[in-house]
């Protein structure tokens, strides 16, 4: 009796636990690729509107911005004028790094 007791909690715990797991928020991955902003090029390099793949990228690429700010090679393009008039339009706000 006290065995069959022990698999019925077990196994109402193992059932907590999974619907519990199911619950929890997963961050899908990103790959911190510069070139996933290609649809933004166009608005970064002149003052022509972001297109709505543009903003789209540009807020999966949101983990990522601090890192291409690092970069010396980079940061002149993700911290110019163009730039931030690009995550304006998109709404997407600078991070603080």
């Amino acid at each position: 009796m006290v065995k069959v007791m022990w698999v019925f909690v077990l196994a109402l715990v193992a059932a907590l636990l999974l619907v519990t797991v199911e619950k929890i928020p997963v961050a899908e991955g990103v790959t911190c690729s510069v070139t996933e902003l290609s649809p933004c090029l166009a608005a970064f390099m002149s003052s022509s509107q972001p297109s709505a793949s543009c903003c789209a990228k540009l807020r999966e690429q949101k983990p990522c911005l601090c890192g291409y700010m690092r970069n010396p090679g980079l940061r002149q393009y993700v911290t110019s004028p163009n730039a931030k008039k690009v995550s304006n339009s998109c709404k997407v706000a600078s991070p603080n790094c």
